[in-house]
């Protein structure tokens, strides 16, 4: 049996990156559960069984603490091997994305985006540029080029409104029409949009 008073003292001596990601954790898990308008400062240190103090030491408000949050939770696109078409390819990035925006964080940051005030959701509208958009679009030219280097895509096929078809999708479909995005709904946004978009 666990001495419950030992655990206590132990949790109270965390220190360091432990204690970072116990916050973390709890204000993610807060967010999922009670939203933006929900969370609160004493709630995430309940949570992670800390003293408020410990976190407004290292976030001295809200909103710095869920930018953490979010930019820490949203899964990295990552590289994207060569399979041999733009279609394979252009599959596994859009899969990717999805990932990435159904993931806690990436759930959390919708909701925040509906609940918060402008000045806090004008900070997380930078978060889905450079922890989304701005990471699938270098991804998508990177596989475009690869693709014009092979044959299978037209050499013009480079711009920046190109580029922005994926991301607008898939948010729109997401965000304004409440659909998720199956693989089945993944293979026919390729097939019916982007093919015709980019093919040789």
């Amino acid at each position: 049996m666990v001495d419950s008073s030992w655990s206590a003292r132990s949790l109270g001596r965390r220190r360091g990156v432990e204690l970072d990601s116990a916050i973390l954790d709890a204000a993610l898990e807060q967010l999922s559960t009670v939203g933006w308008n929900g969370l609160t400062m004493e709630g995430v240190a309940a949570g992670a069984r800390t003293g408020k103090a410990a976190v407004y030491r290292r976030w001295s408000s809200k909103a710095d603490l869920v930018a953490d949050v979010l930019r820490a939770g949203l899964p990295p696109l990552g590289e994207i091997p060569d399979h041999g078409s733009i279609r394979a390819d252009l599959v596994v990035l859009c899969r990717g994305m999805r990932d990435a925006m159904i993931s806690r964080a990436g759930t959390a940051l919708r909701s925040v985006l509906h609940e918060c005030d402008t000045v806090s959701a004008d900070r997380f509208h930078e978060l889905i540029r450079t922890g989304l958009t701005e990471p699938s679009h270098r991804l998508f030219l990177a596989l475009v080029q690869r693709g014009i280097e092979r044959g299978d895509v037209r050499p013009d096929a480079t711009g920046a409104f190109v580029a922005d078809v994926i991301p607008a999708l898939m948010m729109y479909r997401s965000k304004v029409c409440g659909s998720e995005w199956g693989d089945p709904d993944i293979r026919e946004m390729i097939d019916q949009v982007l093919m015709p978009l980019l093919r040789a």
